[in-house]
């Protein structure tokens, strides 16, 4: 079965789960009416099953490569990207004033889900586009902006970010590379950058690159850092790419998967740039980018576990096996209980970044700041269970094709080779689970708090018509708040780090269960109410253990001595 752009699923959880009504209340978003998102939505999906989907396997099976210094990407991808620039996919949320539509992030964040699935390979680029652009928007000057932003937003340049250095892995404070002053508006910047994905391509007329630094002045950590824009070809007094600036991509990651992504490593040797934001504020300018990455991040796996899903169900209506009433395995309990599984943890993980997008679209249109802590909160959520939901699904997919799925030939493997990454770039789970319990829960977790009092007001007045899913979200949630005031409590920040996994996985859970309920009450006799049932009885009871786990502490982890763990 090809890719199905599950457009249908989108709109009801536009409808019914997320509140997308509200963002179109809203003045700054007033022409997102159900008639334009469909058609979008629509016009989106067909791009990608028609174009991208049919560049997933020649992708994975002829990688991008490194010929005499020049990058050939994999065939195909040169038009994919033209029709993923040409149809505006880019731009969705940029700014009009340069070209962009203006359009909520949530519209942004379900199309980039879809092109996920369809071809995760091809859609990191547009991803570091789209984030750059944002970084711009909000950090660049004016004259920047005016060059830059027209070009990406049509995609005649591209962008990435560059911030990982061999030495420094993710303490990106620990970076070396440097830049000095020119006296003329530019710095020179040098430097050698790890794991820039799409660092080149021979599909734009120039590559954009945002990179960390640190001036001579800059004090060490974090708050030394400035950030640069790094052109590959310095623009000419028209505007237009002029001569090659001094970087080139010194070689390519050989990786577990994503082949048809150019990782690269990147060499600056004095090469020309522009400050973007303050100095010393590079920090602050890359997390606009880092955020936005998050999400997309995010999305990213839940578009993989999407197409994995997809890819496992037509195998099992197909393989012939054992006496059942199909004569196939789709009708084994146990190929059920996975491909259930699947397909709920697919819609509690879609609603979730949904939902995180929602937020960012209410907070940039109201200026609420309860919106922006909610929006904070769900970003580091969304990112890690959206993702280990693609590590999951990807890999039950496997399973579904038995032996199969070992061979290369079904295609199911790749789905988890190239998610597989998905859960450490733009911020390891861990890290994203680390911030979950640190950062934002300084407020006293106050934005964890209203998150979870709506959760139960919708549970309680859900009892009257279903009890029996209403009951067991109330308990949950209720469970979920127990355990943010043990951790706000905790003024050993080891004891909240050594339960931070489990407490984000327990709090997607819980938000699962809100969803699928929300979902069940919208269509109570229908599917999504079955989903829901799944879900609510099978899957939410597992935040008991997790939310034990929470409360262990960091004693148990460090009881083996370095030297005992070595026994």
């Amino acid at each position: 079965m090809p890719y199905r752009a599950p457009i249908s699923d989108y709109e009801f959880l536009f409808r019914n789960v997320i509140g997308f009504d509200r963002i179109a209340a809203t003045q700054r978003f007033s022409e997102a009416s159900e008639d334009v998102v469909s058609a979008i939505l629509t016009e989106a999906g067909k791009m990608c099953e028609e174009v991208m989907a049919p560049l997933q396997r020649p992708g994975d099976l002829e990688p991008a490569r490194l010929e005499n210094g020049v990058l050939r990407t994999s065939p195909g991808y040169a038009e994919g990207w033209k029709a993923i620039a040409e149809g505006g996919w880019i731009a969705m949320s940029g700014d009009p004033e340069y070209g962009g539509m203006g359009l909520p992030m949530t519209m942004t964040t379900a199309v980039n889900e879809m092109m996920s699935a369809a071809c995760l390979s091809l859609q990191l680029a547009p991803l570091m586009t789209q984030g750059q652009i944002e970084a711009l928007e909000h950090h660049a000057s004016d004259e920047l902006k005016a060059l830059y932003l027209p070009k990406m937003m049509a995609g005649e340049w591209s962008g990435t970010m560059n911030l990982t250095e061999p030495q420094a892995g993710s303490d990106v404070g620990a970076l070396t590379a440097k830049a000095e002053d020119n006296s003329d508006g530019t710095y020179s910047v040098t430097g050698q950058k790890i794991y820039i994905s799409w660092g080149d391509n021979d599909f734009c007329e120039n590559v954009c690159h945002l990179v960390l630094a640190r001036l001579p002045d800059g004090v060490p950590g974090t708050k030394g850092i400035s950030l640069f824009l790094v052109p590959k070809h310095i623009p000419d007094e028209n505007g237009n790419p002029g001569v090659a600036n001094d970087l080139k991509v010194v070689s390519l990651e050989h990786k577990m998967g994503l082949h048809g992504s150019p990782t690269c490593v990147m060499q600056y040797d004095g090469a020309r740039g522009w400050l973007v934001g303050k100095e010393h504020g590079g920090m602050a300018a890359m997390f606009t980018m880092m955020n936005n990455a998050r999400l997309g991040v995010g999305g990213e796996g839940v578009g993989v576990a999407e197409g994995a899903y997809q890819h496992a169900l037509a195998y099992a209506l197909e393989r012939k096996q054992g006496k059942t009433p199909s004569g196939t395995i789709i009708d084994h309990a146990d190929v059920r209980r996975m491909l259930m599984s699947m397909r709920a943890d697919v819609f509690a993980a879609r609603a979730i970044m949904l939902a995180n997008a929602a937020a960012i679209d209410m907070a940039q249109a109201t200026g609420d700041a309860d919106w922006a802590a909610r929006a904070a909160l769900l970003t580091p959520i969304c990112k890690a269970f959206g993702t280990e939901t693609g590590m999951r699904v990807a890999e039950t997919g496997v399973q579904v094709h038995g032996g199969m799925g070992f061979i290369e030939e079904t295609g199911a493997a790749q789905y988890y080779r190239d998610v597989r990454v998905t859960a450490i770039y733009e911020g390891t789970n861990g890290i994203q689970a680390m911030d979950l319990v640190a950062r934002k829960m300084m407020d006293g977790g106050e934005a964890a708090s209203r998150l979870l009092d709506e959760i139960e007001d919708q549970a309680e007045k859900a009892r009257a018509t279903m009890p029996e899913l209403a009951g067991p979200v109330w308990e949950a949630t209720e469970s979920l708040r127990e355990t943010t005031e043990w951790l706000v409590a905790q003024s050993d920040m080891n004891n909240r780090f050594a339960g931070a996994a489990a407490y984000l996985k327990a709090f997607a859970r819980v938000l699962g269960g809100h969803y699928h309920l929300s979902a069940a009450l919208a269509d109570s006799s229908g599917p999504r109410a079955k989903l829901a049932r799944y879900y609510i009885n099978t899957l939410l009871p597992e935040h008991t253990g997790l939310l034990a786990q929470a409360q262990n502490g960091a004693d148990d982890l460090y009881a083996l001595s370095a030297e005992e763990l070595a026994v």
